[in-house]
């Protein structure tokens, strides 16, 4: 059996090998136009990238036509160096570094040597193009945005590097990608297919013709059209109001999951992004470590969530059932825990319920609440874990899913949290009783926030939050389609809702409110540490605000958060009312609010720990409040 295995084997081995050779020689002679390199042009056509529109049909992002100079450093001949360089406005060291790359990509191939010129530049060109061998004009289209705003939503496109060509055949040197925002998310569906052609050349290196009469060439294939569930108005409305300030605003439909708005403060005009000053624009952007505008705030900004957060300590309380509507706690404008350890509250005091507490913000009444939660179970670490899995039901503690490519998890703490912060043990709930007010070890992301108010409003579940409403031609993903729903039973909403419409009608957003608009809503004061110099220091507190409205059958859901901006009611309230109000009325008539939003700034505040007093906002330009408009009342005076 042994003699004839091995010659079996053999035998089998040399017919195979035999097949592919004959297959790749004379069936297949796609490897044969590899080889012909030397005497085949290979000419890309590109195509449109797909435009983008918001969910009314606005178009958003259109192109533009471009033109890049490419190189194939093998056919440079006779270059007078001096005058090319003239022509481009380079030096000779910019020229001898751009070719040096392009040989190290390939000799024979093209590369790009100088991208984006616009039609003054490339006419220049165009005229003298026969006396620069090795060179040609490759025609693209960049970006053309038809709006000043949305700069992190659309993100921008940029060339490929060595790592992306590697990874991903498809691109080759000078192709351009989508980064960040949309342009990124989906790249597949906006780029299109290039099309591809191959020029044969004789020996003196002129073109003769298509290879093999075009067999092998492709046409191009325009990107699809995208819309996006952004309100362009609502979106812009938003930039706006956060001009002089630092934070995020998103806004969310809370039956479909749809993102309405999608607001980081400061922002920048995405058309620097585009062009020839391209590059200097995002290393300006990149560069600013103070003010951070390529950082998206809304997604990526995790901070303590302050008193929205009770929201869920009541939900959890209920569900436990350790609280029910009438569950009362006596608040002496706060509550001691702990031998010696006492939590201030700012409400009225006096006998507190589920729904005063809510509309009063009252740390003791939710205080308790946290401590009964945890201390049902015998053990802390079961509490923990349990209270833990009910915030996890709504999004909070992971990565959400949503179609942008970034994001934080938040923090929603486990007995594995305490346990390393306790290696030897011994800890109790009113260690960790400042969970119950959204300071202690919980984070959240704005979008969070914002999900965390749609899932209130939808009365227990949410779709994933996404920024795609269609694609042309294609289903959007099921995954968005697909329904959440909480630990937390449907009956234990409404009376949260109760007190959180209560906190405009008797609370602490009773100046926030406008008439015809129900709006069921929760403000926020969050503490504020860093490190300066090495030691921790408490900077100026930040302003949260979370609403949805109307009550029954709400449109919209929103968080709002203002860096350094005081208590909630200051900044993040103000700015919650009035993009519920343009969503919804399409008008403003909360004039005093607009106009105190419009002109006030926080410069100021981020001047003390920063130095730096100029606006950090790129670009975009405050709008004019009309001579009818109210005076700015005293809050406005931030400096």
């Amino acid at each position: 059996m042994r003699k004839v295995l091995l010659p079996t084997v053999i035998i089998i081995g040399a017919i195979l090998l035999v097949l592919r050779l004959f297959y790749l020689q004379i069936i297949d002679d796609s490897f044969k136009l590899k080889s012909d390199n030397n005497a085949i042009k290979i000419q890309y056509d590109y195509p449109e990238r797909g435009y983008i529109y918001d969910r009314t049909g606005k178009l958003l992002v259109a192109n533009q036509p471009s033109y890049d100079i490419m190189v194939i450093p093998k056919d440079i001949k006779n270059l007078d160096t001096i005058e090319f360089c003239k022509l481009l406005n380079i030096t000779k060291a910019d020229f001898i570094k751009i070719v040096n790359k392009a040989k190290v990509y390939s000799p024979r191939l093209p590369s790009v040597f100088l991208p984006q010129l616009n039609k003054l530049e490339f006419a220049a060109f165009q005229e003298k193009i026969r006396k620069f061998e090795g060179f040609y004009i490759q025609k693209r289209s960049l970006r053309d945005y038809q709006v000043k705003f949305g700069a992190n939503v659309f993100g921008f496109i940029t060339q490929v590097n060595e790592r992306i060509i590697e990874k991903n055949p498809y691109y080759n040197s000078g192709d351009l990608i989508g980064k960040q925002g949309v342009e990124e998310s989906y790249e597949n569906i906006l780029r299109g297919v290039k099309g591809v052609k191959y020029i044969l050349k004789d020996k003196f290196n002129r073109e003769i013709g298509p290879y093999k009469e075009g067999k092998y060439d492709t046409i191009s294939v325009q990107g699809k059209d995208i819309h996006l569930s952004i309100d362009a108005e609502l979106q812009q409305y938003g930039e706006e109001l956060m001009i002089n300030k630092r934070g995020g605003i998103v806004a969310i439909e809370p039956k479909t999951g749809e993102i309405l708005a999608l607001v980081t403060a400061p922002s920048y005009d995405p058309a620097i992004l585009v062009g020839r000053q391209r590059s200097k624009n995002y290393t300006m952007l990149y560069r600013d470590s103070i003010a951070k505008p390529l950082y998206d705030r809304g997604l990526l900004a995790e901070y303590p969530p302050g008193s929205p957060f009770k929201i869920l300590t009541g939900l959890i309380g209920l569900q436990e059932g350790v609280i029910d509507e009438q569950t009362t706690v006596f608040c002496n404008h706060g509550f001691s825990y702990a031998r010696g350890r006492f939590m201030r509250c700012h409400c009225h005091g006096g006998a507190q319920q589920l729904h005063r507490g809510i509309y009063e913000s009252c740390n003791a009444y939710f205080g308790t609440v946290y401590l009964k939660t945890i201390n049902k179970y015998l053990r802390p670490a079961d509490g923990v874990d349990v209270w833990s899995r009910h915030l996890k039901s709504f999004g909070l503690g992971e990565f959400m899913g949503y179609d942008l490519p970034t994001g934080r998890r938040g923090k929603a703490p486990t007995s594995k949290t305490y346990k390393r912060i306790y290696p030897n043990g011994g800890w109790k709930a009113t260690a960790i009783v400042s969970n119950s007010i959204g300071q202690g070890e919980v984070l959240m992301t704005p979008i969070q926030l914002a999900n965390m108010m749609a899932t209130v409003a939808n009365r227990g579940y949410y779709y994933t939050p996404h920024i795609i409403k269609s694609i042309k031609g294609e289903p959007i993903d099921k995954k968005y389609r697909t329904k959440h729903v909480t630990t937390i039973d449907r009956k234990y909403f409404e009376p949260v809702i109760e007190g959180l419409y209560d906190v405009y009608n008797l609370g602490t957003a009773h100046a926030l409110q406008v008439e015809g608009i129900q709006i069921c809503g929760k403000t926020g004061t969050a503490e504020n540490y860093t490190k300066i110099n090495g030691k921790r220091v408490k900077l100026q507190d930040h302003s949260i605000f979370v609403a949805f409205a109307p009550k029954d059958n709400p449109k919209i859901a929103i968080a709002v958060l203002v860096e350094n901006g005081y208590w909630g009611a200051r900044w993040a309230g103000p700015i919650a009312s009035l993009m519920i109000e343009k969503y919804i009325k399409k008008k403003i008539t909360r004039t005093d609010l607009e106009k105190r939003m419009f002109e006030g700034s926080l410069q100021g505040e981020y001047a003390k720990y920063t130095g730096r007093k100029e606006t950090d906002t790129l670009l975009l330009k405050k709008p004019e409040v009309t001579e009818k408009q109210a005076d700015s009342p005293e809050e406005a005076t931030e400096n």
